[in-house]
């Protein structure tokens, strides 16, 4: 899809060119469809220990619904042995209640060619999500404002690979705590016309993040449709807590999405061994998603799997290591082997600057989450210091990254064009390609090509400075916000959305606990 944001010159000849080649595009891709096989770890042997050991663990050890008595009652009612706040879940019990959740789910934006598919063979793409702290090149790491979080979402809207606004994308510490997921709701709804997602911190705000979605959407047209994909962390290990689940409650009955996702650092909220810490995801989504179920069969969800291993000697948590792709790809699986949509993945590292450790560890885990079969995938740019940060640098470099995964999902084409014979048969031995008909005919699209890397001889390169990577990305986060402009909305609904935002700011005071 090609949409030009702003408005052509009129008229025709020279200007009418020129007027071409100054207009702001904004290109956004549609969300990945794979073409290329997933990869599986593990073979049936594997999956069937894990998925017996899961259900042993519901069973025998159960898992707690915190401060929740009618979450405890509908356990009892659906035939769960309940001790006190603990939920002994009989073997097969939470599966029989997952089948009815769906496979594959869509999540309608305000602008319908911005529409993503979550399920099957699909992947959409998210930005980081959570982080109190920003970090820049001209300002360094400071905490976070409202404005870069609007800043954040402009961003989004005007990177060219990503398919979602997001969340959280930093948390605005000068905004109130109990008033902030409001300003952070409009800001999705009304700077970008990409998807966006609910807010979690307490069920009131989740009832909040409903009732805005239907002034921008409809009532009606949100009882009927997804509109929201809403992140519910689980308290790993095998721990459910009044907030996440008082707002998954909320998200459920309303027939919006929620990622059900256990938060896992192997080693301190899981067992140090894969197979070990799979069992226990197994376990936790099984019953965070069957709990869903109990809400409102067929409401949609996602099986999640935040997963990282930890340094034992700090005790600070890794990324892009080998044992939390093991994780992931067996994730997926057993995502797979449920028929729910996946959620894992990221642009993860631990760095604290937009380097070669952010670099490689971003790599490792954007080619697991690809290779692994995920089909949400958050924090997909902009994640620095292990979630702690919201880099502007860093949100521009993996957005650009993000293009590379659209075409390795591609696959290998064999059909007539891509088998080159002509090619082949024009050039003969000793020959060069670059002037033949199959070359001319396919050079604009052989090869993706970087919007950000400098490409140039070194000579051009010193002459325009020497700039390293962070230098040409903190160009392009000025170009980028530069660039933008918002998309239209309906003033009517436009004014709705500001005149709720502004009464329920008004109905209570500011709080920042």
């Amino acid at each position: 899809m090609n949409e030009v944001t702003a408005r052509r010159a009129r008229g025709g000849g020279g200007s009418a060119r020129r007027a071409e080649r100054t207009a702001v595009r904004m290109d956004t891709a549609k969300f990945i469809t794979r073409n290329i096989p997933n990869f599986e770890i593990l073979n049936e042997e594997a999956l069937q220990i894990i998925e017996w050991n899961a259900e042993t663990v519901l069973e025998e050890i159960g898992v707690n619904f915190l401060e929740n008595p009618a979450a405890l009652q509908r356990w009892r009612d659906a035939g769960a042995d309940v001790r006190g706040e603990r939920v002994h879940i009989p073997r097969g019990l939470a599966r029989k209640l997952c089948a009815t959740a769906p496979s594959s789910f869509t999540q309608h934006a305000r602008n319908p060619e911005r529409n993503v598919e979550i399920g099957g063979k699909n992947l959409v793409l998210a930005p980081v999500y959570g982080p109190p702290f920003v970090r820049d090149r001209e300002g360094g790491r400071r905490y976070a404002t409202m404005q870069d979080f609007r800043n954040f979402v402009k961003l989004g809207y005007m990177s060219k690979w990503l398919h979602h606004s997001g969340g959280t994308v930093c948390e605005p510490t000068d905004v109130p705590v109990n008033k902030r997921h409001l300003d952070m709701l409009h800001a999705h709804m009304t700077l970008s016309d990409k998807p966006f997602m609910g807010s979690v911190t307490e069920p009131s705000r989740a009832e909040d993040s409903v009732e805005m979605a239907k002034l921008l959407f409809g009532a009606d047209f949100v009882d009927r449709n997804t509109v929201m994909t809403s992140l519910v962390n689980i308290n790993s290990p095998l721990t459910f807590d009044a907030t996440m689940m008082g707002a998954l409650e909320v998200y459920a009955a309303a027939n919006q999405a929620a990622i059900v996702s256990p938060f896992i650092v192997g080693g301190a909220m899981a067992p140090v061994t894969v197979a070990g810490t799979l069992t226990q995801v197994l376990a936790e989504v099984l019953a965070g998603v069957a709990y869903s179920q109990l809400i409102r069969p067929g409401a949609p969800v996602i099986f999640g799997a935040f997963v990282t291993s930890i340094d034992m000697n700090s005790g600070a948590p890794t990324f892009g290591t080998p044992e939390a792709s093991h994780i992931t790809y067996g994730a997926g699986q057993l995502a797979r082997r449920l028929g729910l949509p996946y959620r894992s993945g990221g642009s993860f590292c631990g760095s604290k600057l937009p380097d070669a450790q952010a670099a490689y560890e971003t790599a490792n885990s954007l080619n697991m989450a690809l290779l692994s079969g995920v089909n949400f995938m958050l924090h997909a740019c902009g994640w620095l210091e292990g979630g702690l940060v919201s880099s502007y640098e860093k949100f521009v470099m993996d957005a650009d990254q993000l293009g590379t995964l659209h075409h390795l999902a591609q696959g290998v084409s064999v059909d007539e064009n891509g088998q080159g014979m002509d090619a082949i048969r024009e050039v003969g031995p000793g020959g060069h390609y670059l002037g033949c008909a199959h070359t001319q005919a396919n050079f604009k699209s052989a090869f993706w090509r970087s919007d950000l890397f400098d490409y140039k001889p070194f000579e051009t390169w010193e002459e325009e400075g020497a700039r390293d990577t962070e230098t040409l990305a903190s160009a392009r986060v000025k170009k980028l916000l530069g660039d933008y402009q918002q998309p239209a909305l309906d003033e009517g609904v436009a004014e709705a959305l500001a005149d709720y935002v502004a009464r329920k700011k008004d109905s209570m005071p500011d709080a920042f606990i």
